[in-house]
This record gives C-alpha cells, sequence and structure tokens, in this order.
C-alpha cells in the first residue's frame, strides 16, 4: 500500500502532514457550503496528485467504481421510471385510500418514502415524492412541515434497510463484500421497527392537531391517479427491468455478479428496450436525456472523495487512527462497535454522511488483525451503517436527502429552518441510535 506515494511531497513536505491537512481544510469547506462539494472534492482529489501524495495510476486505483457504477447505473433507470408516471400514482393512491385524511395522508407518505427508498434509494425517493407531498398539502390548506419533516425520517430510515438504500450502504457493501441479502436481514428488521417508533413523536407533536377543510378534502379524492400514469408502455419496460435488477442484487452475489453490474445492465437494458421502437435520430434524444437525469454532481463528489481518502489511507494516518481507537477502547469488540455507532451518528448529523464513511471503511479495515480477520468485523460494519444512515437525521446537512427536501420547501415558500429543524430531530435521531445499539448488542454479542 505505501509504494504508491513519495517519501516526501510538495516543498518537501511529509506525506502524511500534507494529507492529512488537505483532507481538514476540505471536510471544512464541505461543511460550510460555501462552494459545491462536488467542486471542493475534486480539487482535493487534483491536489493529492499534483502534490505527489499520489500517482495518477494509483488515484484510479482508489475510486470504487463499484460504487459508481451502481449509483449511475440505477439513477439512469429511476430517471425512466418516473417519467411513466407511476411515483406521482403511487403518492395520489395513497392519499385517497385514507380518504385524504391529514394525518392518514402523513402515515401514508412516510410509508411509500420510507419503502421506495430502501427500493430505490432516498435521495430518489424525495426528489419524487416531495412535489407531490406540496400539491397535496397545498389543496388542503395545510403546513406541509410537518410531511415534509416525516417523509426526511423516512426516507433515511427506508435507506437504512437495504445495500442500495443510502450511499453509506452502498460504500460499505461495495469495500466489504456484504451483499443485498445480508442488508437485508440484518438492516431491515430494525428499520422497520424505528420506522414504527418514529411516528409516535411525530403524532404528538402534529399528528393530533392535522385537520382540513371536507371541502378541501374532497378536492384531493377528485385527483385521477390512472392520469399521472404518462405512458403505460414505459411503465411496464420499467417494472419488468426494476424486478430483473432486484432479482440480480438479491441473486447475483452467489454469481460473482457486483451491484454495480446488475445496476448497468438494467439501465443498458431499459435503454435498450425504449429505443427499440424509434429512429435513430430521436433514440440520441432519449439516452441523452436519460444521461442528463444521472446527478453527475454526486458521481463527482463520490470521485473525488475516493481519492482523497485514499490519499490520506496510503500516508499509513488512518491506521494510526484505527490503533488509537482500539487504544480507547481497549481493544473490546462490543465498546468499539458501539463506539462508532454513536460517533457515526453525531458526526453525521454534524457533515454529510457520504465523506465520514469514506473516511470510517479503511479505518475500520486496519481492525481487522486485531481483531482476528474480517469475519469479526461484520459486527462493526453494522453499527457503521445504523450510526451514519439513522445519523443522517440529526440535521439538515446529515444527508444529500435532507437538503433535496429542503429546496423543496424553500422553492415552494414554506423554508425549513437549520435550527427548529436539529431541535427536534436531533433527539429524534438518538433515540433512533439508542434503539440501533439495543438491537446490535442483543443480536450480535
Amino acid at each position: 500500500m505505501h509504494e504508491l506515494h513519495n517519501p516526501e511531497v510538495i516543498f518537501g513536505l511529509s506525506p502524511a502532514w500534507f494529507a492529512g491537512s488537505l483532507f481538514v481544510i476540505t471536510y471544512l469547506l464541505i461543511v460550510t457550503e460555501r462552494l459545491n462539494r462536488a467542486i471542493i472534492a475534486m480539487m482535493a482529489a487534483a491536489l493529492m496528485i499534483v502534490s505527489g501524495v499520489l500517482t495518477q495510476e494509483a488515484a484510479v486505483q482508489g475510486v470504487d467504481f463499484n460504487t459508481i457504477g451502481l449509483l449511475t447505473g440505477m439513477m439512469i433507470i429511476v430517471g425512466i421510471t418516473r417519467d411513466s408516471g407511476v411515483f406521482q400514482y403511487l403518492a395520489i393512491r395513497s392519499a385517497k385510500i385514507v380518504k385524504a385524511d391529514p394525518w392518514g395522508i402523513l402515515v401514508m407518505l412516510m410509508l411509500v418514502t420510507a419503502f421506495l427508498s430502501a427500493l430505490l434509494d432516498n435521495v430518489t425517493t424525495v426528489l419524487l415524492i416531495a412535489p407531490i407531498t406540496l400539491l397535496i398539502t397545498d389543496t388542503l390548506k395545510i403546513n406541509p412541515y410537518p410531511y415534509l419533516f416525516a417523509e426526511i425520517f423516512a426516507s433515511n430510515i427506508g435507506g437504512t434497510a437495504t445495500l442500495i438504500g443510502d450511499p453509506p450502504n452502498i460504500m460499505i457493501g461495495s469495500a466489504t463484500g456484504l451483499s443485498y441479502n445480508d442488508f437485508l436481514f440484518n438492516l431491515a428488521p430494525i428499520s422497520v421497527f424505528i420506522l414504527l417508533v418514529t411516528l409516535i413523536p411525530i403524532y404528538l407533536i402534529w399528528g393530533r392537531h392535522l385537520t382540513a377543510d371536507p371541502k378541501l378534502i374532497n378536492k384531493v379524492m377528485l385527483y385521477r391517479e390512472n392520469d399521472a400514469i404518462k405512458d403505460p408502455v414505459l411503465l411496464k419496460k420499467s417494472l419488468f427491468v426494476l424486478s430483473l435488477v432486484m432479482l440480480g442484487f438479491i441473486l447475483g452475489h452467489d454469481y460473482g455478479l457486483m451491484p454495480a453490474t446488475v445496476a448497468m445492465f438494467g439501465a443498458a437494458l431499459l435503454l435498450a428496450l425504449q429505443c427499440l421502437p424509434l429512429k435513430t435520430e430521436k433514440q440520441s434524444a432519449v439516452v441523452t436525456k436519460s444521461l442528463a437525469d444521472v446527478e453527475w454532481l454526486t458521481i463527482f463528489f463520490f470521485i473525488g472523495l475516493f481519492i482523497l481518502v485514499y490519499g490520506v489511507e496510503t500516508t499509513g494516518l488512518l491506521e494510526l487512527l484505527a490503533n488509537q481507537v482500539l487504544g480507547l477502547t481497549g481493544g473490546d469488540k462490543t465498546i468499539t462497535a458501539l463506539s462508532i455507532m454513536v460517533v457515526s451518528a453525531v458526526a453525521s448529523a454534524i457533515v454529510d454522511n457520504i465523506p465520514f464513511v469514506a473516511t470510517m471503511i479503511p479505518l475500520i479495515e486496519n481492525m481487522e488483525t486485531s481483531f482476528g480477520g474480517s469475519e469479526q468485523l461484520v459486527p462493526i460494519w453494522w453499527s457503521l451503517a445504523l450510526g451514519s444512515c439513522l445519523g443522517g437525521n440529526g440535521s439538515l446537512v446529515g444527508a444529500s436527502a435532507n437538503l433535496i427536501v429542503a429546496g423543496f420547501a424553500e422553492r415552494s415558500g414554506q423554508p425549513i429552518r437549520f435550527l427548529p429543524f436539529m431541535l427536534l430531530a436531533f433527539p429524534m435521531m438518538l433515540v433512533s441510535v439508542l434503539i440501533s445499539a439495543i438491537y446490535v448488542y442483543l443480536r450480535y454479542f
């Protein structure tokens, strides 16, 4: 590992000192949100190479292409599926099932958000659900804040349940080889329980006071969900490919198929099915639109981040940190796992959980020898996943999904303020982490 960096870097500085300083500065810049985080990550990655900490070849080795491929493939599939109108259909249908009762709508939208976050991913889900939520609350003339607050929580809790639900899980799965089924069996049960528990404070704070004019309720009941389906043929093709992709995630691990391969194959297949009946010129327009739907900001943020963290890792700094952590916990696996969960949760509330997890993965990998092999680290990986995904609920900057919901709220003239959100969200997040800590302790220790 250490042959990938030079004994000294630009201006004769020590590589560990330079990489560590660059990492801290990058983190601070991401937190301040003064500059787009993709620009910051790409600049930091370039500086790792320019300074001599990494060669370009080593930097490419540091990029986790399984994570990049999985994210890109799923973004293409979801982008095409969205055009069929199926997500709008789901939201309107959910509202009508509960007879447009305001509390019932909140519960249904929360459940739909959690389910789609586990099935697709939480960032995409809130992009689809938030605008429909604002439409329904606007029609009922009720405050959208409780609904958007509940959806932020549901998206991060639902995203915790599966390998593809939340970016931290994608990164952990890719680094460790833990399969889709591993995540499903270990994290889905506790995620469902936490979601149900989260409904209690939301009901006590807002739910019991939610009412709407019967005339406006009737107006929502007149929405025709079938009209939301803009392209029934595309819907059938999308559901067919999504089913195959889910099957690929569940069975692929046994056949050596990585999630990125499954997602990229699904994306290519859906594009092929969409383009086959069209003329060549029209096909180019369809493919261009689908690729434009990919959140390239997120993709390049990940690429830059992987190179930055890999640069720090090659200097031996993370190995040093791992030994410090083991020293503090006395090498006790239970204390280490629970400490990592709590620290991950608090840190993920303060900064975005993606860069935090990118740092923690090599740190935990360096503990492998001390604990006697990779198998012994599995409960620690679940602790990191639960802490970082649920910790994302602690503040508006805790997860990408939160910022997207806040953006929609601001555009609709109902801004979600940082401090009032955090004063409610942080204690609720701590309760979910306490439940997770009890679960991890009872199930694995």
